[in-house]
């Protein structure tokens, strides 16, 4: 057996080689710290009558502060537990994961209630779960301001504070007439945007949804997307949607796919101008995932339609690496 070391060939590469690559690869500092997000080898575990099940499964995410993006996946990928672990509501087994400078595995009980009160809003799907029935829109705004407290106002000018970023943040949204209804006095729609006030009302960095058009027609989920576009541009929040619809693409400018606790795809949009013509369209190019290691998930689409299973033959090209079916037969 022969070993091809040909400066460009990579599956001849030597073990000494391949130790030094994995090497340098330990050795690589922590990455993204000008990211709001960071999420680097995110591990969490959960233990049911003896079994482990391990969500997720060393995964890395960067967002960038200021963007508005959806994590996509299917039940069962991890999607919903990393919400939960950046949304301080669980926490993580082991790996790194950061927002907006804080730390969530070094975090105490006092300061996770901290950060989900003053850094994170969250939106469930179930609108049940984001409002108070006995409290109107206006007064469900002002509540989680009340809870974080601090205003250095009187009692009387703190109030008046309150009700008027609930107003500010109804107008925007626009569900301001129903500023004095309460929720049974509200459409599925009406309410999901009084939510995203409620989630926005501390002015937090990071703005969560989890499924928050699952419950809702096709006309009313576009208004609740404007809704996030809207706090987006205008407040500049950082917004993440969680859904298991590949549709929400179309609706945000970067969705990463989720797949078996790690991610795997991203797709990017980007607005092109033509030069001849002057016309506008937008350009969906779709991106594999590659962590620290050097590992990457490829499409379960692209892989069957090649037949590519358990291996693939790699060739490094001068300017890009080419990936191929296994053709020894083996």
């Amino acid at each position: 057996m022969t070993t091809d070391t040909t400066p460009g060939s990579a599956p001849g590469a030597t073990l000494a080689e391949l130790e030094q690559r994995a090497s340098a690869n330990r050795d690589r500092p922590s990455y993204g710290h000008d990211a709001l997000i960071t999420c680097d080898r995110l591990v969490r575990i959960f233990t049911a009558d003896g079994v482990e099940v391990q969500a997720l499964q060393g995964l890395d995410l960067l967002v960038a502060e200021g963007e508005l993006m959806a994590l996509v996946g299917a039940s069962g990928s991890g999607k919903s537990t990393l919400m939960n672990v950046l949304a301080g509501l669980d926490e993580p087994t082991a790996g790194q994961a950061r927002v907006a400078g804080r730390d969530l595995l070094a975090m105490g009980a006092k300061e996770r209630l901290r950060y989900r009160r003053e850094v994170v809003g969250f939106v469930w799907q179930q609108t049940a779960r984001n409002l108070l029935p006995y409290l109107t829109a206006a007064q469900n705004v002002a509540l989680p301001m009340r809870l974080r407290g601090g205003t250095g106002f009187g009692r009387r000018r703190a109030a008046a504070a309150r009700a008027s970023r609930a107003d500010e943040l109804l107008t925007l949204l626009d569900v301001a007439d129903c500023r004095d209804r309460r929720p049974h006095q509200m459409s599925g729609g009406q309410q999901q945007r009084v939510a995203i006030a409620v989630a926005l009302a501390n002015e937090p960095d990071l703005l969560l949804a989890d499924e928050p058009t699952g419950e809702l027609d096709s006309a009313t989920a576009e208004q609740i997307f404007g809704a996030f576009r809207t706090a987006n541009e205008e407040l500049g929040t950082t917004v993440v949607i969680v859904t298991h619809d590949q549709a929400v693409a179309s609706e945000v400018r970067r969705t990463v796919a989720i797949r078996d606790g790690r991610t795997s795809t991203e797709v990017l949009r980007r607005t092109q101008v033509d030069a001849a013509t002057g016309e506008e369209s937008v350009v969906a190019r779709e991106y594999a995932m590659l962590d620290r290691a050097g590992r990457l998930q490829l499409p379960a689409d692209y892989t069957r339609s090649l037949g590519m299973r358990d291996r693939v033959m790699l060739e490094l090209e001068q300017d890009h690496i080419g990936v191929w079916p296994d053709d020894t037969g083996d």
